[in-house]
């Protein structure tokens, strides 16, 4: 699967952009706030129905503007797809896939399988237990459809059980009904969760040890409250206390990931490169995962991922993304002379833009 053209109208500070993409590499520079992550941005939005960085439909629309275009013309095999996502302030987003419009978002997700790794990963390592429970979300959902279907009705029925929570309901048959849909849907989640650390750490292991040529051991471990117990049992177990507190104390929402590097969690003493070469080894894994899993490579953004990083390391990570495991790819930098470099050593079809104040310009040689 490749894009062969983007087309971008009000996308935060893009006001207007055509873009006829390379099959192969396609590289962006110019200087910082210029709109290179943005452009990157907007082709995830168009896989998932929302910005990589989480950002509200309404702060996406570019300031002072009504209305926000994205669109993308895809080769899936041959067969022609035309995505087109549009969104007004104030009125609900259109989504259409050859112009015929969803009715639901969700089934959306996994035609247009994808990857980023940006600076913004960061989080993954050194924000909440929520970052990487999405993590793992995305990485499944994107070839999973009855686990994206187990996770929508889990966090449809634990809203649900907050709301009784907070009102301080004595129903009870009401309690067991949601606790009883959570236990069900909730040991789905956690058995892929486990299948997909499972799966991924060998991999991810591999790729890393490749890039830093050293005897470090990276690791993730699921850390889960149904290792050991029933959900079901658990949450009418906690129901005194989850009543004093207004919300769901246990469940497969309150799941983390830890992040292992040398057998010690690695935001406790992993320095910035180290840190950068761990996300960009499990990135790499998520998407050899997510290619095993489909019929076609996923598309790979890289959005100024070379920053403090030595030059070994930058060479590694070029060999591995010049495989013929991986598909079409967008790079950012802020150098040029960094993406030629890369370019001659890729050896690969590529199109070269440069971006300024929202603007993108093709750069011809």
């Amino acid at each position: 699967m490749i894009i062969g053209k983007i087309s971008i109208l009000n996308y935060k500070n893009i006001r207007h952009a055509e873009i006829e993409c390379s099959h192969k590499t396609n590289c962006f520079f110019g200087n910082n706030g210029m709109g290179k992550t943005n452009l990157l941005d907007a082709i995830h939005y168009l896989s998932f129905c929302k910005s990589h960085v989480n950002t509200p439909d309404n702060r996406i629309i570019h300031t002072g503007e009504e209305l926000c275009v994205v669109q993308g013309f895809y080769d899936y095999d041959g067969k022609e797809e035309e995505i087109f996502c549009a969104f007004r302030n104030g009125q609900r987003k259109q989504f259409k896939r050859n112009k015929k419009e969803y009715e639901r978002l969700s089934d959306h997700i996994g035609l247009l399988p994808l990857v980023m790794i940006s600076p913004s990963d960061s989080t993954l390592i050194h924000g909440g237990s929520e970052e990487r429970r999405r993590f793992m979300d995305m990485v499944i959902s994107q070839h999973d459809k009855p686990y994206l279907h187990a996770l929508i009705h889990y966090n449809k029925a634990l809203l649900q059980r907050n709301v009784l929570l907070r009102n301080q309901s004595q129903d009870d048959s009401l309690f067991e009904a949601l606790e009883s849909q959570m236990d069900v849907y909730g040991r789905l989640i956690y058995e892929k969760r486990t299948m997909l650390i499972d799966r991924l750490v060998p991999v991810f292991n591999e790729f890393h040890q490749f890039i830093c040529n050293s005897g470090e051991t990276v690791n993730l471990s699921y850390v889960s409250q149904l290792a050991d117990k029933g959900l079901a049992a658990a949450l009418q177990h906690a129901r005194p206390k989850d009543l004093l507190l207004g919300h769901s104390s246990v469940g497969i929402h309150k799941d983390d990931l830890e992040m292992m590097l040398d057998c010690q969690l690695i935001r406790r003493i992993g320095s910035q490169g180290q840190n950068k070469t761990f996300l960009i080894a499990l990135k790499l894994a998520q998407y050899a995962h997510i290619a095993s899993k489909g019929t076609t490579k996923p598309i790979l953004l890289l959005d100024d991922i070379f920053d403090k990083l030595d030059a070994e390391r930058v060479e590694k990570i070029i060999a591995l993304v010049s495989d013929d495991r991986f598909g079409q790819i967008f790079i950012t930098d802020t150098n040029r002379n960094n993406l030629d470099r890369m370019l001659e050593a890729m050896k690969r079809d590529y199109a070269l833009f440069r971006v300024e104040r929202g603007g993108v310009l093709e750069f011809r040689v």
